[in-house]
């Protein structure tokens, strides 16, 4: 069990020296935080969904910007698609399960939003769907997906592909990203 616990802990580590060593996905943390800095100087807001381990990292990003990440600030507005079970539940049993997120951007999406979408595989059907909503409306749409090729790759304007197809070694790293961008905005917004 111990050797188990530290290859795991391995794992991750190697991935995260991975992402040191990768300029471009660097590079992208960087013009995503820059994008959504942008977007709340004009006053708009991140719309944010995603499935199981991802909607509870919807919800974390969301929680960083809305109440603080390091600073004491103004409030940021950040919407997790994934939280209003009546909203979920009516438009599942409504429409079904794949328009969850697209019904809710519709609704509360604005042209000049920023959309993350966060899929580990990048195909999921429901964040799909939302990707071609936000696009209807002129919403930035940010990928957060694994290493593997996706439906997300050619939709997204952006898309960070952590390079890792291991579920749980993904969703560590997008809370990773997640953190870095939260910290980025605040510091260049309130720092």
């Amino acid at each position: 069990m111990y050797n188990y616990i530290t290859q795991e802990i391995e794992k991750s580590i190697n991935i995260k020296q991975h992402i040191l060593k990768d300029k471009k996905l660097i590079k992208q943390i960087i013009k995503v935080s820059k994008s959504l800095i942008k977007a709340y100087k004009k006053g708009n807001k991140l719309l944010l969904a995603g499935n199981g381990g991802s909607a509870a990292d919807a919800q974390h990003i969301s929680a960083e910007l809305v109440s603080r990440f390091y600073l004491e600030r103004k409030a940021l507005s950040a919407i997790a698609l994934t939280t209003d079970t009546s909203i979920i539940t009516a438009i599942g049993n409504d429409y079904g399960f794949d328009d969850i997120f697209a019904r809710q951007i519709e609704a509360n999406g604005d042209n000049g939003d920023i959309f993350l979408a966060i899929s580990t595989s990048g195909n999921s059907k429901n964040i799909i769907k939302a990707i071609k909503q936000a696009k209807k409306q002129d919403i930035m749409i940010i990928g957060l997906t694994g290493a593997k090729k996706s439906k997300m790759d050619k939709l997204c304007d952006i898309t960070i592909k952590v390079p890792s197809q291991t579920t749980p070694r993904v969703q560590e790293v997008h809370i990773l990203i997640g953190h870095l961008i939260c910290d980025i905005v605040e510091r260049e917004l309130f720092g």
